[in-house]
Protein backbone atom coordinates (compact mmCIF):
# COMPACT_ATOMS: atom_id res chain seq x y z
CA UNK A 1 0.00 0.00 0.00
CA UNK A 2 1.47 3.55 -0.79
CA UNK A 3 1.89 5.74 1.88
CA UNK A 4 -0.30 8.93 2.14
CA UNK A 5 2.43 11.44 1.93
CA UNK A 6 3.88 9.84 -0.78
CA UNK A 7 0.78 10.12 -3.14
CA UNK A 8 0.31 13.77 -2.07
CA UNK A 9 4.07 14.44 -2.39
CA UNK A 10 4.15 12.68 -5.79
CA UNK A 11 0.73 12.37 -7.23
CA UNK A 12 1.75 13.28 -10.67
CA UNK A 13 4.99 10.87 -10.78
CA UNK A 14 2.77 8.05 -9.05
CA UNK A 15 0.16 8.21 -11.89
CA UNK A 16 2.78 8.61 -14.54
CA UNK A 17 4.19 5.55 -13.26
CA UNK A 18 1.26 3.23 -12.63
CA UNK A 19 0.38 3.86 -16.43
CA UNK A 20 3.16 1.24 -16.68
CA UNK A 21 0.91 -1.01 -15.33
CA UNK A 22 -1.65 0.14 -17.50
CA UNK A 23 -3.66 1.13 -14.48
CA UNK A 24 -5.12 4.81 -14.87
CA UNK A 25 -4.94 5.98 -11.29
CA UNK A 26 -5.78 9.85 -12.03
CA UNK A 27 -9.42 9.49 -10.13
CA UNK A 28 -8.66 7.50 -7.24
CA UNK A 29 -5.24 9.55 -6.50
CA UNK A 30 -7.53 12.49 -6.85
CA UNK A 31 -10.28 10.86 -4.39
CA UNK A 32 -8.01 9.68 -1.90
CA UNK A 33 -6.35 13.26 -1.78
CA UNK A 34 -9.96 14.88 -1.21
CA UNK A 35 -11.00 12.37 1.38
CA UNK A 36 -8.18 12.89 3.50
CA UNK A 37 -8.39 16.12 3.55
CA UNK A 38 -11.76 15.77 4.41
CA UNK A 39 -10.60 13.69 6.94
CA UNK A 40 -7.80 15.89 8.42
CA UNK A 41 -10.73 18.67 8.65
CA UNK A 42 -13.38 16.64 9.91
CA UNK A 43 -10.49 15.59 12.80
CA UNK A 44 -9.47 19.10 13.25
CA UNK A 45 -13.73 19.74 14.07
CA UNK A 46 -13.43 17.15 16.55
CA UNK A 47 -10.29 18.54 18.04
CA UNK A 48 -12.11 21.79 18.56
CA UNK A 49 -15.70 20.70 19.89
CA UNK A 50 -13.41 18.84 21.85
CA UNK A 51 -11.52 21.59 23.36
CA UNK A 52 -14.79 23.57 23.58
CA UNK A 53 -16.18 21.05 25.94
CA UNK A 54 -13.17 20.73 28.20
CA UNK A 55 -13.58 24.51 28.11
CA UNK A 56 -17.03 24.71 29.44
CA UNK A 57 -16.79 21.76 31.94
CA UNK A 58 -13.60 23.92 33.94
CA UNK A 59 -16.23 26.61 33.40
CA UNK A 60 -19.21 24.00 35.03
CA UNK A 61 -16.89 22.62 37.51
CA UNK A 62 -16.16 26.43 38.63
CA UNK A 63 -19.20 27.53 39.15
CA UNK A 64 -20.76 24.99 40.82
CA UNK A 65 -17.63 25.29 43.51
CA UNK A 66 -18.50 28.68 43.84
CA UNK A 67 -22.45 27.45 44.73
CA UNK A 68 -23.91 29.47 41.24
CA UNK A 69 -26.22 26.13 40.72
CA UNK A 70 -28.68 28.19 38.06
CA UNK A 71 -25.45 29.65 35.72
CA UNK A 72 -23.88 25.91 35.77
CA UNK A 73 -27.04 23.88 34.96
CA UNK A 74 -27.86 26.69 31.69
CA UNK A 75 -23.85 26.30 30.29
CA UNK A 76 -24.27 22.30 31.08
CA UNK A 77 -27.50 22.52 28.25
CA UNK A 78 -24.89 23.93 26.22
CA UNK A 79 -23.19 20.69 26.52
CA UNK A 80 -25.40 18.05 25.23
CA UNK A 81 -25.41 19.73 21.82
CA UNK A 82 -21.89 20.15 21.91
CA UNK A 83 -21.49 16.20 22.75
CA UNK A 84 -24.17 15.14 19.74
CA UNK A 85 -21.73 17.36 17.41
CA UNK A 86 -18.91 15.76 18.52
CA UNK A 87 -20.40 12.38 17.88
CA UNK A 88 -21.80 12.84 14.65
CA UNK A 89 -18.92 14.23 13.76
CA UNK A 90 -16.54 11.12 14.82
CA UNK A 91 -18.74 8.72 12.62
CA UNK A 92 -17.69 11.28 9.83
CA UNK A 93 -14.42 10.57 11.05
CA UNK A 94 -14.71 6.85 11.11
CA UNK A 95 -16.84 6.50 7.74
CA UNK A 96 -14.01 9.08 5.95
CA UNK A 97 -11.15 6.66 7.64
CA UNK A 98 -12.67 3.65 6.60
CA UNK A 99 -13.42 4.70 3.20
CA UNK A 100 -9.58 6.22 2.68
CA UNK A 101 -8.40 2.64 3.53
CA UNK A 102 -10.47 1.33 1.05
CA UNK A 103 -8.94 3.13 -1.76
CA UNK A 104 -5.72 2.86 -0.58
CA UNK A 105 -5.89 -1.09 -0.65
CA UNK A 106 -7.07 -0.54 -4.65
CA UNK A 107 -4.09 1.19 -5.62
CA UNK A 108 -1.15 -1.05 -7.38
CA UNK A 109 2.59 -0.66 -6.41
CA UNK A 110 4.33 1.66 -8.52
CA UNK A 111 6.84 0.49 -10.65
CA UNK A 112 10.20 0.23 -10.65
CA UNK A 113 11.60 3.27 -13.26
CA UNK A 114 13.58 0.36 -15.42
CA UNK A 115 9.67 -1.66 -16.19
CA UNK A 116 9.29 -1.28 -19.55
CA UNK A 117 5.63 -0.69 -20.63
CA UNK A 118 3.44 -3.96 -22.52
CA UNK A 119 0.48 -5.65 -21.95
CA UNK A 120 1.05 -8.96 -21.18
CA UNK A 121 3.86 -11.48 -21.03
CA UNK A 122 4.81 -11.14 -25.03
CA UNK A 123 6.37 -7.60 -24.30
CA UNK A 124 8.10 -8.80 -21.50
CA UNK A 125 12.35 -8.40 -22.14
CA UNK A 126 14.54 -11.40 -22.56
CA UNK A 127 17.66 -11.00 -20.45
CA UNK A 128 19.03 -14.39 -20.82
CA UNK A 129 18.65 -17.93 -22.46
CA UNK A 130 20.61 -20.61 -21.84
CA UNK A 131 20.17 -23.32 -24.69
CA UNK A 132 21.12 -26.35 -24.01
CA UNK A 133 18.30 -28.10 -25.36
CA UNK A 134 18.72 -31.90 -26.58
CA UNK A 135 17.75 -33.05 -29.88
CA UNK A 136 15.32 -35.40 -29.20
CA UNK A 137 13.41 -37.87 -31.71
CA UNK A 138 10.02 -39.38 -31.00
CA UNK A 139 9.70 -36.99 -27.76
CA UNK A 140 6.60 -38.00 -25.51
CA UNK A 141 5.10 -35.15 -23.55
CA UNK A 142 5.42 -35.35 -19.82
CA UNK A 143 1.61 -36.62 -19.11
CA UNK A 144 2.42 -39.27 -21.68
CA UNK A 145 5.53 -40.39 -20.10
CA UNK A 146 3.63 -39.95 -16.63
CA UNK A 147 1.42 -42.88 -17.85
CA UNK A 148 3.69 -44.94 -19.57
CA UNK A 149 5.91 -45.18 -16.01
CA UNK A 150 2.77 -44.66 -13.81
CA UNK A 151 4.47 -42.29 -11.44
CA UNK A 152 1.69 -39.45 -12.67
CA UNK A 153 -2.27 -39.98 -12.66
CA UNK A 154 -4.36 -37.04 -13.94
CA UNK A 155 -7.49 -39.41 -14.50
CA UNK A 156 -7.20 -40.34 -10.74
CA UNK A 157 -6.98 -36.56 -9.32
CA UNK A 158 -10.46 -35.96 -11.43
CA UNK A 159 -11.76 -38.79 -9.75
CA UNK A 160 -10.72 -37.97 -6.04
CA UNK A 161 -10.72 -34.03 -6.47
CA UNK A 162 -11.08 -32.94 -9.89
CA UNK A 163 -9.08 -31.46 -12.92
CA UNK A 164 -5.56 -29.37 -11.27
CA UNK A 165 -5.35 -32.12 -8.68
CA UNK A 166 -2.60 -34.84 -10.01
CA UNK A 167 -1.95 -38.14 -7.83
CA UNK A 168 1.44 -38.15 -7.80
CA UNK A 169 2.99 -42.04 -7.17
CA UNK A 170 6.09 -44.58 -6.41
CA UNK A 171 8.97 -42.97 -8.25
CA UNK A 172 6.90 -39.65 -9.60
CA UNK A 173 6.21 -39.12 -5.91
CA UNK A 174 9.29 -39.43 -4.67
CA UNK A 175 11.07 -37.49 -6.90
CA UNK A 176 8.26 -34.61 -6.22
CA UNK A 177 9.87 -35.35 -2.44
CA UNK A 178 13.75 -35.07 -3.85
CA UNK A 179 13.07 -31.79 -5.58
CA UNK A 180 11.75 -29.82 -2.16
CA UNK A 181 14.15 -31.50 0.04
CA UNK A 182 16.85 -30.28 -2.68
CA UNK A 183 15.12 -26.87 -2.91
CA UNK A 184 15.53 -26.35 0.78
CA UNK A 185 18.59 -27.60 1.42
CA UNK A 186 19.86 -25.14 -1.69
CA UNK A 187 18.29 -22.26 0.17
CA UNK A 188 19.50 -23.51 3.62
CA UNK A 189 22.84 -23.50 2.42
CA UNK A 190 22.61 -19.84 1.37
CA UNK A 191 21.49 -19.10 5.14
CA UNK A 192 17.57 -18.84 4.93
CA UNK A 193 15.66 -20.02 7.58
CA UNK A 194 13.48 -23.06 6.73
CA UNK A 195 9.93 -21.97 7.93
CA UNK A 196 7.08 -24.55 8.22
CA UNK A 197 3.76 -22.65 7.80
CA UNK A 198 0.20 -23.31 7.86
CA UNK A 199 -1.88 -23.72 4.75
CA UNK A 200 -4.74 -21.65 5.56
CA UNK A 201 -4.27 -17.61 6.68
CA UNK A 202 -7.04 -15.00 7.87
CA UNK A 203 -8.36 -12.03 6.05
CA UNK A 204 -5.59 -9.81 7.68
CA UNK A 205 -3.16 -11.78 6.47
CA UNK A 206 -4.56 -12.29 2.87
CA UNK A 207 -4.44 -7.78 2.84
CA UNK A 208 -1.13 -7.95 4.58
CA UNK A 209 0.41 -9.15 1.46
CA UNK A 210 -1.28 -7.53 -1.31
CA UNK A 211 -3.66 -11.05 -2.34
CA UNK A 212 -6.69 -9.54 -1.15
CA UNK A 213 -8.46 -7.44 -2.53
CA UNK A 214 -7.02 -8.10 -5.73
CA UNK A 215 -7.09 -11.50 -6.47
CA UNK A 216 -9.83 -12.77 -4.01
CA UNK A 217 -11.63 -14.60 -6.55
CA UNK A 218 -8.55 -16.66 -7.21
CA UNK A 219 -8.53 -17.66 -3.47
CA UNK A 220 -10.41 -20.69 -2.15
CA UNK A 221 -12.23 -19.35 0.66
CA UNK A 222 -13.75 -21.54 4.11
CA UNK A 223 -16.40 -19.18 4.37
CA UNK A 224 -17.73 -20.69 7.66
CA UNK A 225 -13.90 -19.81 9.26
CA UNK A 226 -13.45 -17.07 6.71
CA UNK A 227 -9.65 -18.78 6.20
CA UNK A 228 -7.95 -18.83 2.86
CA UNK A 229 -6.24 -21.62 1.35
CA UNK A 230 -2.54 -20.23 0.76
CA UNK A 231 -1.88 -18.98 -3.25
CA UNK A 232 1.99 -18.90 -1.89
CA UNK A 233 4.20 -19.66 1.04
CA UNK A 234 4.73 -16.33 0.59
CA UNK A 235 1.68 -15.08 2.82
CA UNK A 236 2.15 -16.92 5.46
CA UNK A 237 5.78 -16.31 6.21
CA UNK A 238 5.81 -12.25 5.53
CA UNK A 239 2.56 -12.40 7.68
CA UNK A 240 5.17 -13.68 10.80
CA UNK A 241 6.21 -9.93 10.50
CA UNK A 242 2.56 -7.83 10.37
CA UNK A 243 2.57 -5.83 13.20
CA UNK A 244 6.29 -5.90 14.17
CA UNK A 245 9.26 -3.75 14.53
CA UNK A 246 12.35 -5.64 13.61
CA UNK A 247 15.68 -4.03 15.20
CA UNK A 248 17.98 -2.85 12.27
CA UNK A 249 20.66 -5.58 13.28
CA UNK A 250 18.35 -8.53 12.42
CA UNK A 251 17.95 -7.61 8.98
CA UNK A 252 17.94 -9.22 6.84
CA UNK A 253 15.47 -11.20 7.85
CA UNK A 254 16.36 -14.67 5.55
CA UNK A 255 13.13 -17.57 5.39
CA UNK A 256 12.71 -20.08 3.11
CA UNK A 257 9.19 -22.52 3.37
CA UNK A 258 7.96 -25.45 1.39
CA UNK A 259 4.24 -25.55 0.45
CA UNK A 260 1.15 -27.12 -0.77
CA UNK A 261 -0.39 -23.95 -2.73
CA UNK A 262 -3.78 -23.60 -3.92
CA UNK A 263 -5.01 -21.27 -6.89
CA UNK A 264 -8.47 -21.47 -8.73
CA UNK A 265 -7.51 -19.58 -11.49
CA UNK A 266 -6.26 -22.83 -13.30
CA UNK A 267 -8.33 -22.68 -16.57
CA UNK A 268 -9.75 -26.40 -17.52
CA UNK A 269 -9.32 -26.85 -21.28
CA UNK A 270 -6.64 -26.13 -23.75
CA UNK A 271 -3.43 -27.62 -24.58
CA UNK A 272 -1.63 -24.74 -22.14
CA UNK A 273 -3.35 -26.29 -19.23
CA UNK A 274 -2.86 -29.97 -20.03
CA UNK A 275 -0.89 -32.13 -17.56
CA UNK A 276 1.06 -30.00 -15.30
CA UNK A 277 1.30 -27.06 -17.13
CA UNK A 278 -1.80 -25.28 -14.37
CA UNK A 279 -2.58 -26.87 -11.62
CA UNK A 280 -4.76 -25.63 -8.71
CA UNK A 281 -2.89 -27.27 -6.56
CA UNK A 282 0.71 -27.93 -6.94
CA UNK A 283 3.56 -27.62 -4.62
CA UNK A 284 6.56 -24.86 -4.34
CA UNK A 285 9.65 -23.68 -2.19
CA UNK A 286 9.50 -19.86 -1.29
CA UNK A 287 12.56 -17.97 -0.21
CA UNK A 288 11.60 -14.43 1.51
CA UNK A 289 13.18 -11.86 2.82
CA UNK A 290 13.09 -8.53 4.28
CA UNK A 291 15.72 -5.61 4.52
CA UNK A 292 16.78 -2.41 4.99
CA UNK A 293 15.00 -0.28 1.82
CA UNK A 294 18.84 0.82 0.65
CA UNK A 295 19.81 -2.92 0.51
CA UNK A 296 16.72 -4.01 -1.17
CA UNK A 297 17.58 -4.05 -5.07
CA UNK A 298 20.96 -5.63 -4.74
CA UNK A 299 19.48 -8.25 -2.34
CA UNK A 300 17.14 -8.67 -5.42
CA UNK A 301 20.19 -9.45 -7.33
CA UNK A 302 21.41 -12.04 -5.01
CA UNK A 303 18.12 -13.76 -5.36
CA UNK A 304 17.84 -14.44 -9.08
CA UNK A 305 21.63 -15.00 -8.75
CA UNK A 306 20.28 -17.87 -6.05
CA UNK A 307 17.46 -19.10 -8.19
CA UNK A 308 19.50 -19.30 -11.04
CA UNK A 309 22.24 -21.20 -9.71
CA UNK A 310 19.35 -23.73 -8.65
CA UNK A 311 18.14 -24.01 -12.08
CA UNK A 312 21.33 -24.47 -13.51
CA UNK A 313 22.41 -27.35 -11.17
CA UNK A 314 18.73 -29.05 -12.32
CA UNK A 315 20.40 -29.27 -15.86
CA UNK A 316 17.92 -27.65 -17.98
CA UNK A 317 17.57 -25.06 -20.42
CA UNK A 318 16.08 -21.98 -19.00
CA UNK A 319 16.25 -18.12 -19.55
CA UNK A 320 15.56 -14.88 -17.91
CA UNK A 321 12.97 -12.29 -18.19
CA UNK A 322 12.27 -9.00 -16.74
CA UNK A 323 8.54 -8.81 -16.53
CA UNK A 324 6.97 -5.88 -18.15
CA UNK A 325 4.32 -3.28 -16.38
CA UNK A 326 1.41 -5.31 -17.80
CA UNK A 327 2.98 -8.35 -16.64
CA UNK A 328 4.10 -7.13 -13.66
CA UNK A 329 1.88 -8.27 -10.30
CA UNK A 330 -0.26 -5.85 -8.30
CA UNK A 331 2.06 -5.79 -5.18
CA UNK A 332 5.68 -5.98 -7.12
CA UNK A 333 8.00 -2.87 -8.15
CA UNK A 334 10.22 -5.23 -10.16
CA UNK A 335 10.10 -9.13 -10.97
CA UNK A 336 12.31 -11.23 -12.90
CA UNK A 337 10.67 -14.99 -14.28
CA UNK A 338 12.71 -18.25 -14.57
CA UNK A 339 11.36 -20.38 -17.27
CA UNK A 340 12.69 -23.92 -18.11
CA UNK A 341 12.08 -24.99 -21.82
CA UNK A 342 9.62 -27.84 -22.38
CA UNK A 343 11.30 -30.29 -24.75
CA UNK A 344 8.06 -31.95 -26.21
CA UNK A 345 6.22 -29.23 -25.95
CA UNK A 346 8.60 -26.84 -27.35
CA UNK A 347 7.28 -24.06 -25.23
CA UNK A 348 9.10 -22.04 -22.20
CA UNK A 349 7.20 -22.73 -19.49
CA UNK A 350 7.59 -20.28 -15.96
CA UNK A 351 8.58 -21.75 -12.38
CA UNK A 352 9.85 -19.07 -10.93
CA UNK A 353 9.04 -15.16 -10.36
CA UNK A 354 11.65 -13.00 -8.02
CA UNK A 355 10.20 -9.76 -6.92
CA UNK A 356 10.94 -6.79 -4.79
CA UNK A 357 7.88 -5.43 -3.41
CA UNK A 358 9.83 -2.28 -1.77
CA UNK A 359 8.15 -0.96 0.99
CA UNK A 360 4.75 -1.72 -0.54
CA UNK A 361 3.53 -4.88 1.55
CA UNK A 362 5.75 -3.40 4.91
CA UNK A 363 3.30 -0.60 4.50
CA UNK A 364 0.03 -2.82 4.49
CA UNK A 365 1.67 -5.12 7.21
CA UNK A 366 2.82 -2.48 9.39
CA UNK A 367 6.47 -4.06 9.28
CA UNK A 368 8.97 -1.65 10.17
CA UNK A 369 12.42 -1.09 11.38
CA UNK A 370 14.58 0.84 14.06
CA UNK A 371 18.29 1.30 14.73
CA UNK A 372 19.52 2.02 17.26
CA UNK A 373 20.21 5.81 16.84
CA UNK A 374 16.87 5.99 14.78
CA UNK A 375 14.29 8.34 16.70
CA UNK A 376 11.09 6.18 14.85
CA UNK A 377 10.94 3.22 12.99
CA UNK A 378 10.36 3.42 9.49
CA UNK A 379 9.06 1.07 7.15
CA UNK A 380 11.37 -1.94 5.58
CA UNK A 381 11.84 -3.76 2.31
CA UNK A 382 9.96 -6.94 1.64
CA UNK A 383 11.18 -9.75 -1.77
CA UNK A 384 10.38 -12.88 -2.27
CA UNK A 385 11.03 -15.54 -4.69
CA UNK A 386 10.11 -18.79 -6.06
CA UNK A 387 12.98 -21.55 -5.51
CA UNK A 388 11.42 -23.15 -7.39
CA UNK A 389 7.56 -23.95 -8.64
CA UNK A 390 7.44 -28.19 -9.03
CA UNK A 391 5.29 -28.91 -11.82
CA UNK A 392 6.45 -27.58 -14.71
CA UNK A 393 10.24 -28.07 -13.54
CA UNK A 394 9.20 -31.90 -13.10
CA UNK A 395 7.60 -31.64 -16.66
CA UNK A 396 10.91 -30.44 -17.94
CA UNK A 397 12.87 -33.12 -16.65
CA UNK A 398 10.60 -35.48 -17.69
CA UNK A 399 10.65 -33.82 -21.51
CA UNK A 400 14.32 -33.28 -21.55
CA UNK A 401 15.76 -36.04 -19.92
CA UNK A 402 13.72 -38.81 -21.62
CA UNK A 403 16.33 -42.24 -22.84
CA UNK A 404 15.76 -45.38 -23.78
CA UNK A 405 16.63 -46.26 -20.57
CA UNK A 406 13.66 -44.13 -18.86
CA UNK A 407 13.83 -40.55 -17.54
CA UNK A 408 17.61 -40.23 -16.12
CA UNK A 409 16.87 -38.42 -13.37
CA UNK A 410 19.45 -34.98 -12.66
CA UNK A 411 22.77 -35.44 -10.72
CA UNK A 412 22.06 -33.52 -8.24
CA UNK A 413 18.97 -35.27 -7.03
CA UNK A 414 20.10 -38.34 -6.75
CA UNK A 415 21.07 -38.42 -3.49
CA UNK A 416 17.76 -37.06 -2.49
CA UNK A 417 15.89 -39.78 -4.67
CA UNK A 418 18.15 -43.18 -4.30
CA UNK A 419 17.67 -44.03 -8.05
CA UNK A 420 19.35 -42.71 -11.31
CA UNK A 421 16.39 -43.37 -13.52
CA UNK A 422 12.41 -43.60 -13.66
CA UNK A 423 11.63 -46.81 -15.97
Amino acid sequence: MLTLKLIKEEKDLIIKRLAIKNFDATQIINDVIALDDKRKNTQQEVDNKQAEMNSLSKEIGKLFKDKKIEEANKIKGQTSSIKEEISQLNKELSDAQENLHKLLIQIPNIPNEIVTPGKGEEDNVILKTIDTKIAMEDKLPHWDLAKKYDIIDFELGVKISGAGFPVYKGKGAQLQRALINFFLAENSKAGYLEIQPPYVVNEDSGYGTGQLPDKEGQMYHMQLDNLYLIPTAEVPVTNIYRDVILKEDELPVKNTAYSACFRREAGSYGKDVRGLNRLHQFDKVEIVQITKPEDSYETLKTMVNHVEQIVVKLGLPYRVLQLCGGDTSFTSALTYDFEVFSAAQEKWLEVSSVSNFESYQANRLKLRYKGKNDKKPQLAHTLNGSALALPRIMAAILENNQTEKGIKVPEVLVPFTGFEYIN
